[in-house]
């Protein structure tokens, strides 16, 4: 818009119409001095995301996702001047009304109240909530409970149902052979010079040495685990097999995997696993807290991505970038699902470990 050309009176109602849409729809005009927002990928709209996040106050602003048909970033902001910030380093701003630190409190709460086994969180920074999943277990009391907590965090807050049970994707079959379990090779990394993968840490606890086949000979032994609270595990080769940096996509060719990041919700995804191949999804949220029937995980990676049991510590991937190790979820690849991550950035640091 050409304000210069602009009569004060149509000038003066273009202000005040703008004011109205914002105080209505909680969007930002689009018709402003600053350019546009700057078509990125998703690996570079979730680097813009996180410097961002680091260098605003969480009370101005709420989060980011990718807008993956505009290729653009989308930055949840709470007043005009962070939002000519954002606009500043080429993202789009979008006015809400809760702040990172009001989700983070709601989050608190729902810690401390709510943590209910069959429940899930996470905060959706498109619908600037934390949304609240309930799988089929939970019922009666525990329900009225959740419900209870979720009506005290009014509009900071949504509650779902799902029809199926949030449990940890472990079985016993093919893949990477426990002592009576199966899992999925998550990436293969490296430790002080040493060949290591990392797999899901419910896998590890459940065994101490694995087998490429079903009885075959160990080809490496669980060196660290941590679950619950965290879902990895860190496993030492002993035999002399191939461990490229690469994830199998089950079509007789694989991925090279050439870097470690964090995932950015709204970015495509890909995940590997020994049960049911390859799947696709997109990241709905991030810091995502699950409560299995045997304990409490937070930090992990929401999706649409569906999972069977089998496809536990499997990878998470965007082209040639690891983003997670498959922990669990609700659902299967028939009817669709939701499955969580541990994020591998969280494992790699934990381990002291890197990619090949």
């Amino acid at each position: 818009m050409n304000r210069s050309r602009t009569p004060a009176r149509r000038a003066a109602l273009a202000a005040a119409a703008a004011t109205v849409l914002t105080a209505t729809a909680l969007t930002l005009p689009s018709a402003h001095a600053s350019p546009g927002p700057a078509t990125l990928s998703a690996g570079s709209a979730g680097r813009l995301a996180r410097d961002l996040t680091a260098s605003l106050p969480a009370a101005d602003t709420a989060g980011a996702y990718y807008d993956a048909a505009a290729r653009t970033l989308v930055v949840g902001v709470l007043d005009r001047a962070t939002a000519a910030k954002v606009r500043a380093a080429g993202a789009e701003a979008r006015l809400v009304r809760h702040s990172a630190t009001e989700l983070a409190a709601a989050r608190s709460t729902l810690k401390e109240r709510a943590a209910i086994p069959g429940t899930a969180w996470s905060v959706d920074p498109r619908r600037n909530k934390v949304v609240v999943t309930a799988d089929s277990t939970v019922g009666g009391a525990r329900l009225a409970r959740l419900e209870k907590v979720v009506a005290g965090l009014g509009d900071r807050a949504a509650l779902r149902r799902t029809s199926g049970t949030f449990r940890p994707y472990l079985m016993g079959g093919d893949a990477i052979w426990g002592s009576g379990v199966r899992c999925s090779l998550g990436f293969n990394i490296t430790k002080g010079g040493k060949p290591y993968f990392l797999t899901a840490g419910h896998c590890g606890n459940a065994s101490a040495q694995w087998s490429a086949t079903q009885g075959g000979p160990v080809i490496g032994v669980t060196e660290q685990s941590s679950f619950p609270g965290h879902d990895y595990a860190l496993v030492r080769y002993t035999a002399s097999v191939a461990h490229p940096s690469a994830v199998n996509l089950y079509n007789g060719g694989s991925q090279q995997i050439t870097r470690a990041a964090e995932a950015t919700v709204g970015e495509p995804v890909r995940r590997s696993g020994s049960t049911t191949g390859v799947s696709g999804g997109e990241v709905t949220g991030l810091d995502a807290t699950v409560n299995y029937e045997e304990g409490q995980v937070d930090g992990l990676i929401d999706t649409t991505v569906c999972a069977e049991p089998g496809d536990s510590g499997g990878a998470l991937f965007d082209g040639g970038t690891a983003l997670g190790l498959t922990s669990g979820g609700s659902g299967d690849c028939s009817s669709g699902g939701e499955t969580f991550f541990q994020p591998v950035t969280d494992a790699l640091r934990a381990f002291g470990a890197q990619l090949p």
